[in-house]
């Protein structure tokens, strides 16, 4: 009996309900008909005052919750009226070009060309000069600056014409033709006092005042040549260091301008990294290595011409006949003299190697230690842990359903 009474309460309920909506779906279509009749013959839009449904609040703002019974209730009715209305709208709407320039000026992007370039010449002279853009493999506007170091190696003083800074070329041409001039003018001094030299060493190395005064003459011409040299080859280097230093036309990063220093001149990029501790160390290098280097030399050409003495004293004995004339005075077998010279020739090699070494180490050093300038290298290891609230969209519902999680974000 109380089943009976639960059916029989129910059927009640559903047709109550299908009563209500019918009756509300006449009256509503009613209304609509009758707006849509106003609008047609006095032209004016009515002003619909639609019912709002609930809003959900979720994190991107509101979101319209949509409620499944009416919109299937109101579907067909709001079809045939929006069918009857939206094209006249549409086509007043697109006709009147004017007031949708007004409201988008605004955005640029959407008006049409002559339109966007009347608003940008509104109060803006046009310039009619001529602008020269230089395109070419010798001078361009916008060299990268890996070429302007190589071309400033080649023609010096191109990367200070690059960079305009035009009052530095004075003192690059003077420096380097008087470094320049005074080196020549030494050489010619040098080189019949190297050759007279080698005459007679050639001959014999028997020491004699004659010898002596010869050798430290070409000595102390030796040094300032050297001297001369050396002077010229570091205002070349350090004006080719300028240009680089001193380009601006493109953006450059800190870890290309560091390695760049350290291809041209060794330690220059640890200075423009400004680890000037480690400037010493590479310095200090190279210096040893060039002294080993001229070490080695010196006693590899001593060693080659005694040897190449005493040999021609073993194969014609007949021509030498006071004995050997080599500075040893025959107290030193061929074969023994022979391995002193190669082994100061095998350890000059191996110093020139190692220099070669040591200038690839000093830039890998400048590039990495410009990639760690901006590395973060504090004591702060740690794990953040924090809630998270999220909203999903789900197609089959139609609807966002909460998502509840956590963030983990590392610090390391």
């Amino acid at each position: 009996m109380r089943h009976s009474r639960e059916i029989i309460r129910r059927w009640c309920m559903l047709v109550a309900i299908l009563f209500v909506t019918a009756f509300g779906m006449s009256a509503e279509a009613q209304t609509l008909q009758q707006l849509a009749e106003q609008y047609r013959q006095t032209g004016i839009k009515p002003s619909l005052n639609m019912p709002r449904s609930r809003r959900t609040i979720i994190r991107q703002g509101l979101q319209q919750q949509a409620d499944s019974l009416r919109v299937k209730a109101d579907s067909l009715i709001h079809e045939a009226f929006y069918g009857e209305i939206d094209s006249i709208f549409l086509a007043e709407f697109e006709a009147d070009s004017v007031a949708l320039r007004d409201l988008r000026t605004d955005d640029l992007t959407t008006l049409d060309s002559i339109a966007m370039a009347e608003v940008l010449m509104e109060g803006v002279q046009r310039d009619t000069t001529k602008r020269f853009f230089h395109k070419g493999w010798f001078m361009s506007d916008s060299m990268g600056l890996s070429r302007v170091s190589w071309m400033s190696a080649i023609v010096p003083g191109y990367g200070q014409i690059y960079n305009k800074q035009y009052w530095k070329l004075p003192i690059l041409y003077t420096t380097l033709g008087a470094g320049l001039g005074m080196f020549i003018h030494e050489n010619s001094v040098y080189k019949p006092l190297k050759r007279t030299y080698d005459q007679l060493t050639d001959v014999s190395t028997t020491r004699t005042p004659e010898l002596d005064a010869l050798q430290t003459k070409m000595i102390r011409s030796n040094t300032k040549r050297q001297l001369y040299l050396g002077l010229t080859i570091a205002s070349y280097i350090y004006f080719i260091g300028d240009a680089a230093v001193n380009y601006s036309t493109n953006e450059v990063s800190t870890v290309k301008k560091a390695t760049t220093l350290a291809c041209i001149c060794p330690g220059a990029g640890q200075i423009y990294n400004k680890s000037y501790w480690k400037v010493p160390f590479v310095i200090g290098g190279f210096a040893t290595l060039g002294y080993c280097i001229d070490w080695n030399n010196r006693g590899f050409q001593r060693f080659k011409k005694a040897y190449s003495l005493l040999a021609d004293y073993e194969q014609h004995p007949e021509n030498y006949p006071n004995g050997p004339t080599d500075e040893f005075r025959g107290r030193y077998s061929a074969n023994f003299i022979k391995n002193l010279r190669n082994n100061y020739r095998r350890n000059r090699d191996l110093c020139i190697i190692l220099t070669g070494g040591l200038y690839i180490l000093q830039i890998v050093d400048a590039h990495v230690d410009a990639h760690l300038r901006d590395y973060d290298i504090s004591d702060d290891l740690s794990m953040n842990i924090e809630p998270m609230v999220d909203y999903a969209f789900v197609p089959t519902e139609g609807n966002h359903r909460p998502v509840i999680g956590f963030n983990i974000g590392l610090t390391f």
